[in-house]
């Protein structure tokens, strides 16, 4: 199929994202990662710069930036910094099932701040007991009058405690089966009995803040439902099924980034009175990078062209995106590291954390397993 990349227009933005990351994200992406504190500073860059608008329709306030150019900004942003990264990434995330599945009112309530960055979004799936099986969730939603009382608790939720709109997914019917008793809300920061729990330490992407929510007789009004009672699981596959190629971008900038570094390397550095990147053994561990990475893309781009076409059916070219980009996110970073030898270990450079930024990409938004049972069901008709 013939489509469309993005627009002239669409490619001037991402040129000044790639000049913004070079120049403003860069610098600052080794301090975000030792600090592990949340980067309030390139929060607002990206939202004054538009960037955070760009997944919103025009008529809130966004861009309606094609998803082509949501992926080639997230890839830019990536190479910099994946923390930063993820600000798109998530902005998305939290805000799409309230694209998908809210009324005209809570688009108009919703997505305008959204837009602008005034407000940042939240996507909550995730909990103790309830990771890829959906089904065993635990937090409940009670209709009483014209609110719906929850009690619960998520966990790994990216921008918990600093999301202003939390799209919060609970069960309404306890007595259906599987996931058909779970329905989805937006929960607003501030209201009673929701609070943020335990804020993670984590391995990688430390400049994003990761904690748990907790439920506690929150009640928030019954027309903060998303759809309908029992909807909640679709919308949330409809999601991720539509941000799972913005991991696959993150990871594929991250891979770009840590291949970009050792090529630079390899060419200064000079080992038995000549430049290691003459040694036909370390071209070929760069070249072999260099294929995966340009592979990656092409998958990545691929699933953003189905999306702007409008193709009803595009799980499976998700899943192999996010797989394929997120696992060779590990290897080109890890062989960045084995280019620069000792000094890859190092956090003097940036390849050992792009190492531990890539590794996150192959878990969340569904691990590289549950990808593999998609696209193996796919193969199965």
């Amino acid at each position: 199929m013939a489509v469309e990349r993005a627009s002239s227009e669409e490619q001037m933005l991402i040129e000044m994202v790639r000049d913004l990351a070079r120049e403003q994200v860069a610098p600052r992406a080794a301090q975000i990662d030792a600090e592990g504190a949340f980067p309030w500073d390139m929060k607002e860059l990206l939202a004054k710069q538009d960037i955070l608008a760009m997944p919103f329709p025009e008529q809130y306030g966004g861009l309606g930036s094609s998803e082509v150019s949501i992926l080639m900004t997230i890839e830019e942003l990536a190479k910099a910094c994946a923390t930063t990264a993820l600000l798109l990434c998530v902005q998305q995330l939290g805000a799409l099932p309230i694209l998908l599945a809210g009324t005209e009112e809570q688009k108009q309530r919703f997505i305008p701040r959204l837009a602008t960055g005034e407000w940042l979004a939240a996507y909550a799936l995730t909990e103790p007991g309830s990771g890829s099986d959906a089904g065993a969730m635990r937090t409940k939603a009670e209709r009483r009058g014209d609110t719906y009382v929850l009690n619960g608790l998520k966990h790994f939720i990216t921008n918990a405690g600093i999301a202003h709109i939390n799209t919060v997914f609970a069960v309404t019917d306890p007595s259906a089966t599987g996931t058909r008793g779970i329905s989805a809300f937006v929960v607003e920061d501030g209201t009673p009995g929701f609070h943020l729990g335990k804020i993670e330490n984590k391995m990688g992407i430390r400049g994003s803040q990761t904690g748990e929510l907790v439920f506690e007789d929150c009640a928030i009004p019954a027309a903060n439902l998303l759809g309908k009672e029992g909807e909640g699981f679709k919308i949330a596959l409809a999601t991720l099924d539509r941000t799972r190629p913005g991991i696959a971008a993150q990871a594929l900038g991250i891979a770009q980034g840590a291949l970009d570094f050792a090529v630079q390397y390899a060419k200064q550095r000079v080992q038995f009175g000549k430049p290691i990147f003459d040694n036909q053994a370390v071209q070929f561990m760069l070249a072999d990078m260099d294929i995966k990475v340009e592979a990656a893309r092409r998958l990545v781009y691929h699933a953003g062209e189905l999306m702007d076409a409008g193709v009803s059916r595009f799980s499976r070219e998700s899943a192999i995106a996010k797989t394929y980009a997120s696992d060779i996110a590990i290897e080109v970073t890890n062989d960045a590291i084995q280019v620069l030898g000792g000094y890859g270990y190092m956090k003097e450079f940036p390849v050992e954390r792009m190492m531990r930024d890539a590794k996150i990409c192959q878990i969340y938004e569904g691990t590289n397993q549950i990808q593999r049972v998609v696209i193996a069901r796919a193969l199965g008709g």
